[in-house]
């Protein structure tokens, strides 16, 4: 490996428009709530329940 390099030449650029893995991660906690939600409301409706 080129240990002679600096440490940013060393690591692939970040992309600016990419969210950041907290925020991509809540994301996907809210839409699994979400689609529980509306998963839950369809079945109570078609179960008439």
């Amino acid at each position: 490996m080129n240990d002679y390099l600096p440490k940013d030449q060393l690591e692939p650029e970040q992309d600016p428009k990419r969210p950041s893995n907290t925020r991509l991660a809540i994301w996907i906690v809210v839409g699994a709530i979400g689609l529980y939600l509306v998963g839950s409301g369809v079945w109570g409706l078609l179960t008439r329940g």
